[in-house]
């Protein structure tokens, strides 16, 4: 009777019968490419992969995309999620609430009928349901990430981003944290073979310029890794951490072409390491929870926009007259760096004492001097000139956001998931790495993690520290929440994390 009961189980024709399976775990896993491929070159496929998984009267949706966010920027909507929902809720029974969707922040592009793609490969999941083991661990990766916010020694912060240059080495004090912990689920068949995994990691999927063409990033390359090394269909399921300040490594640099392949192989490798590690057993608990709090609105943003206002004009009032341009700045600042006591001419030609002999090159050396001081004095102003528009540009944006919402809180959805000894909270913002990290600080219980990007979307979320930085970094400028939120949800997340149980 069984089987036969477990086959219409699987097509979603009967609910659980509670008495003979209250305690079986069920699990299925999909994927669907979602690719844009009418727009431009592809270098790898983007996925919508559905993780389905029930126990007794549970069921649970885990939805992850190849996108950069759910709803407010990039092709994803706003409608995306209560239209996905509500579409699953009509087709499968699954509660608003029990459906959690990740976006990995790559900024690949989905095709246009990403919905449609992401509730099929919720039904192939549904359809594949069979009893499962679950077990959790973590691996590590430190290689990869590196944190972008650079601390100052005058207190201010900066950050890494290819919109604008890095300051001067020598005023650089010291960096933030990373956070190289990869949370791992793993989810075996009864016979052993694995049949989907999750894991986590907090890091921006930044690394594909877009010369190369549509591409998922580094989760790309790392689930694939994953795949091929589990075999028998696993399915690898890439969730998106507290990564709003965490960059891929050597960014930046200049001296050869960016490329996330390197770095997905990477963690894909370290996932596998703690993959290996994991027991899977059958008797772990699944629950899901999902709250909506009000975190409170940011009302300094004109105050902020002023001091901004007022550093340009400081700053536009030092720059210095030059008789030089780049042209001749160049060549000139070599030569002095080249030969200090000698810049202008050989040695000989100062030994004489002839109209352009000694006195003559000294005069101008030193004019030179002058000139070359007040021109890389002009260039530091208009790197930090262009730092300080990039980001003005991002207040303006979002006062104007929070005047139109027209209230000073902005509601936002917090998911707890518990499967076996894997937990979860979430959060529709970008979070940063210490967000996270203080969270399990706190809580101090294994195999807990916090993601970010899910269930929506409200830009960078930062902590209060970060939020009233006077360098002006973009998480701390491309934000519509004021420093309170960060106590205000790390209490959430705590609550909803205990709630999920030991």
């Amino acid at each position: 009777m069984r089987p036969l009961l477990l086959c219409f189980l699987v097509a979603g024709c009967l609910p659980v019968p509670r008495a003979a399976f209250a305690d079986e775990l069920l699990a299925g896993a999909a994927r669907v490419e979602i690719t844009e491929r009418e727009a431009g070159p592809v270098n790898d496929p983007l996925y919508a992969k559905a993780l389905v998984l029930r126990q007794g009267p549970t069921t649970v949706v885990l939805l992850t995309l190849d996108v950069v966010a759910i709803g407010e920027i990039g092709r994803i909507g706003n409608d995306f999620l209560p239209s996905l929902r509500s579409q699953l809720e009509k087709d499968l029974g699954v509660p608003p609430a029990n459906v959690v969707v990740n976006a990995s922040h790559c900024h690949g592009v989905p095709c246009k009928d990403v919905e449609a793609l992401a509730v099929r490969a919720v039904k192939e999941a549904w359809q594949a349901m069979v009893p499962v083991k679950a077990g959790a661990g973590e691996g590590r990766e430190d290689r990869i990430s590196e944190n972008r916010r650079l601390l100052m020694k005058d207190g201010t912060e900066i950050d890494m981003r290819r919109a604008y240059s890095m300051p001067p080495d020598q005023e650089v004090a010291s960096v933030g944290p990373i956070d190289p912990e990869i949370g791992l689920l793993r989810l075996d068949r009864m016979d052993g073979t694995p049949l989907a995994v999750v894991y986590q990691f907090a890091c921006h999927p930044i690394m594909n310029p877009p010369s190369k063409g549509n591409s998922a990033d580094y989760p790309g390359y790392a689930s694939k890794v994953i795949e091929e090394a589990l075999g028998n269909g696993a399915v690898a399921i890439f969730l998106q951490g507290c990564g709003g300040d965490i960059n891929p490594v050597r960014y930046k640099e200049t001296s050869h072409p960016a490329d996330a392949g390197p770095l997905g192989n990477l963690l894909g490798l370290s996932a596998m390491r703690g993959l290996r590690e994991i027991a899977t057993t059958v008797d772990g608990p699944l629950r899901i929870s999902n709250e909506v709090i009000a975190i409170p609105r940011s009302t300094d943003l004109e105050r902020r926009i002023a001091a901004i206002g007022a550093e340009q004009a400081r700053l536009l009032a030092a720059l210095k007259p030059t008789n030089i341009n780049f042209k001749t700045f160049l060549p000139l600042m070599l030569q002095q760096r080249l030969s200090p006591d000698f810049p202008s001419h050989f040695s000989q030609s100062y030994l004489h004492d002839q109209m352009l002999g000694r006195e003559a090159l000294a005069q101008l050396d030193a004019d030179n001097r002058t000139s070359v001081e007040n021109y890389e004095k002009n260039i530091l102003i208009m790197e930090q000139l262009t730092r300080l528009n990039t980001n003005l540009a991002l207040l303006k944006r979002h006062l104007v956001q929070n005047n139109e919402a027209g209230k000073p809180t902005i509601e936002v959805e917090v998911s707890g998931l518990r499967v076996g000894d894997f937990r979860l909270v979430t959060f529709p913002g970008e979070l940063t790495v210490q967000v996270g990290l203080n969270i399990r600080k706190a809580l101090a219980q294994p195999h807990v993690h916090v993601s970010g990007y899910t269930n929506g979307y409200i830009y960078y979320t930062p902590t209060a520290v970060q939020r009233n930085n006077k360098g002006y970094a973009q998480e701390d400028c491309d934000s519509i929440v004021a420093p309170e939120w960060q106590q205000v949800f790390e209490t959430k997340a705590l609550e909803v994390l205990q709630k999920l149980g030991r």
